[in-house]
């Protein structure tokens, strides 16, 4: 429709209301003028019976659709009675007379080719024209274009002019329902726009209906017009080519008042400005929702960490009294934690959505947003920080309880060590009983400091408790976590102590013990040592020299050689008198020395034996060698005497060289081999046939002499 349609209200009737009957095409506006530009309305009369009820509604929709100013330039009424009868033709024609008579300016009723002449003489509608107020002409299809350009009749009447009525009911249809949709809509969105508006300076006080929603979608309408506006600007695109196609007087798109398009993008341009001020304004609402959701989010989860969260700490204030209490309450702790958490995960979405929310740059509600965001911030923060600090309480009460049961069950182990009896095989193993009680002692010093340190911090740790338990007197639980740290290392202390001078008394004995071992392994050696020298005694010391020079220095060396087993056999005396002391301090009532007395004893008494006999021997060998010695000088007369002892001397040394040193328990031993013997004996014998052989000669010359003196003796006489 052109700008001039804009000036008449629109019609009560739709389309939609009488839709069955505008489908039978009873009467339609073809979008074509007569030449003084008045619309050319069609009335296509057919066979069939033609309901004037009907009739009449189709021409009081369609005359309703164009402005006053356009009705006054007249409508031309082309009644097609070709397929219709002539009272049909001639009670339609009437009809116009009420339905529309100031508005038609002429009527061509089409006739059928000389079917009505003869009935046409009965009834002149020109001589009615002043009663009926219109112009009625009788005119065949062939000569309507007297009166109507061809280009503004349809194919039916020989014209051009491309006409599809069902499209057009159906345009009808799409435009009648955009038109009341947008109209409807427009009048909505001013209303909200301008609520809106007017409760924008007054927040707390707007209206009930602030957050009112539109009947239609304004997507959906504005995507309808524009489908709608696309395909009347498309109709009038075809309809300038059907135009052109038709001959005769041109067509000007511009002047068709059928086609909706001013209006449609009137209501646009409209219905655009209004929904841009409604986008802003659910842009406001959504933001303003946003808002006040985050605020509702912000303190629920304010009101339950400074709630329910912080009296689950408040109540957990102890460290327990083990390791296995203090690992209960960490998991105790992590129980709270987890349902911290929770909450914990709101505040980041929640500080995420307000850090969108700012950055979009709302000056109004920057203040009242980061005024929202540091105080969730600020509680998020102080309870993150109260869950931490008891975390790491209860991390060090488990560390320092855990500290304790080591430290308990070493000081358990050594004092078990200690309480045991010594019952060690040899002083090395004291040596590592010993080295194992210090490494425990160590051990148990260090695990002790290690207590003291962390013992330490979980008193530096409670003692800054009450500083974030506000609004709650800690002073009564502090003192007995305090008083219970505190009692532990004591009681440790004292334990370790009570170790401490127990492992001295420890060292001690076995320092002693390693003492009474050593007497003994060397009181052991000492009877071994003589042992050897008793045994070189016999083996080894069986010379007897061979001459009285070498006799004495074997004297000499025997006399040495017995010292030395002296020295020996006291050293021995000497270390099992100190087992005995040792023994009687120690309390060893049941150890004594064992067999190492009576061994020593018995092989001193036989090297007693055995050095007296060789002593014996050796003092005889001297004497023997002495008197051989006088007996055997060259140039020296042999004293009887001196031969008488070399011989005396001599058998008693070789018998006694066939005797054997009984020792005192019966048994008998010789000195050396039966070989070496017999070579001692060998030399004695020939000491003493050395002399035997001097004396004999010595008694041949004193008997020759003898003789001599007798011979000489008578001539002397």
């Amino acid at each position: 429709l052109s700008k001039e349609h804009f000036e008449r209200p629109p019609s009560s009737m739709e389309a939609s209301t009488i839709l069955p009957v505008l489908k039978k095409k009873l009467a339609f506006l073809s979008g074509g003028k007569d030449r003084r530009s008045g619309l050319i309305l069609t009335i296509p009369l057919c066979t069939e019976q033609t309901s004037m009820e009907e009739l009449s509604s189709t021409l009081d929709y369609l005359l309703s659709i164009p402005s006053e100013k356009c009705k006054a330039r007249g409508f031309t009424v082309i009644v097609d009675g070709r397929k219709s009868q002539w009272n049909v033709v001639k009670t339609v024609v009437l009809m116009l007379q009420n339905v529309i008579p100031a508005e038609v300016s002429l009527v061509c009723v089409v006739k059928p080719d000389e079917f009505w002449d003869k009935k046409v003489t009965h009834f002149c509608f020109w001589k009615e024209k002043d009663r009926l107020g219109f112009e009625v002409i009788l005119v065949s299809a062939n000569k309507l274009t007297r009166y109507i350009e061809p280009c503004q009749l349809t194919d039916e009447f020989g014209g051009s002019l491309q006409y599809d009525h069902m499209d057009w009911v159906n345009k009808r249809l799409v435009f009648e329902k955009f038109t009341k949709e947008s109209t409807s809509l427009l009048d909505e969105l001013a209303v909200i726009n301008e609520n809106e508006k007017a409760s924008q300076p007054d927040k707390a006080s707007r209206p009930s209906d602030s957050n009112a929603l539109p009947s239609f979608d304004p997507e959906t309408v504005l995507q309808t017009g524009h489908e709608l506006l696309s395909e009347l600007q498309q109709r009038r695109f075809n309809g300038s080519e059907g135009g052109g196609g038709g001959g005769g007087t041109a067509w000007s798109p511009m002047d068709d008042e059928l086609l909706a398009q001013p209006q449609v993008m009137k209501l646009l341009d409209s219905l655009r400005e209004q929904y841009t001020k409604y986008q802003e304004v659910c842009r406001q609402r959504s933001k303003r929702s946003q808002l006040e959701e985050i605020q509702t989010k912000v303190m629920q989860v304010v009101n339950w960490l400074e709630g329910p969260g912080t009296e689950q700490l408040r109540t957990q204030w102890g460290i327990g009294d083990s390791i296995r209490a203090s690992q209960a309450l960490l998991l105790k702790h992590e129980e709270i934690e987890s349902q911290h958490s929770e909450w914990f995960a709101v505040y980041v979405e929640l500080n995420q959505q307000m850090a969108a929310l700012l950055s979009a740059g709302d000056d109004e509600d920057l203040l009242e947003l980061k005024a929202l965001q540091q105080q969730l911030s600020d509680v998020c923060y102080r309870q993150a920080s109260q869950l931490e600090f008891r975390q790491n309480v209860l991390q060090s009460a488990h560390d320092f309880h855990g500290t304790a049961q080591d430290l308990s069950q070493q000081l358990d182990g050594l004092l078990g060590m200690l309480c045991a009896d010594v019952a060690p095989a040899d002083g090395a193993a004291i040596q590592q009983t010993l080295k194992h009680l210090e490494e425990k002692l160590k051990s148990v010093e260090g695990a002790l400091q290690s207590l003291r340190e962390k013992g330490q911090v979980l008193l530096e740790q409670i003692s800054n408790q009450s500083s974030w338990f506000y609004g709650k007197d800690m002073q009564i639980e502090n003192k007995e976590n305090i008083d219970h740290i505190h009692s532990i290392m004591e009681d440790m202390q004292l334990r370790k102590q009570r170790c401490e001078d127990m492992v001295d008394v420890r060292r001690l004995k076995m320092l002693q013990m390693v003492q009474l071992f050593k007497c003994e392994e060397d009181a052991s050696q000492a009877v071994e040592w003589l042992g050897e020298l008793l045994d070189a005694l016999l083996k080894t010391h069986i010379r007897l020299g061979d001459d009285s020079q070498e006799a004495k220095v074997l004297l000499e060396k025997h006399r040495k050689f017995v010292d030395v087993a002296q020295s020996t056999y006291d050293y021995g005396r000497q270390l099992l008198q100190a087992t005995v002391v040792l023994c009687q301090s120690l309390r060893c009532t049941t150890r004594s020395s064992g067999d190492t007395l009576p061994r020593l004893n018995r092989v001193w008494k036989q090297f007693t034996v055995t050095a007296d006999e060789r002593q014996h021997r050796l003092d005889m060998a001297s004497t023997f060698h002495t008197a051989a010695d006088r007996g055997s000088e060259p140039g020296e007369l042999l004293d009887v005497e001196v031969f008488e002892e070399v011989e005396t001397v001599g058998k008693a040394l070789l018998d006694r060289l066939t005797i054997p040193v009984i020792f005192p328990d019966g048994s008998e031993q010789f000195f050396g081999s039966p070989g070496d013997m017999a070579s001692s004996a060998e030399n004695i014998r020939d000491r003493m046939k050395l002399v035997e052989d001097k004396r004999l000669q010595q008694e041949e010359a004193e008997q020759l002499q003898e003789e001599v003196a007798l011979e000489a003796g008578p001539d002397e006489s």
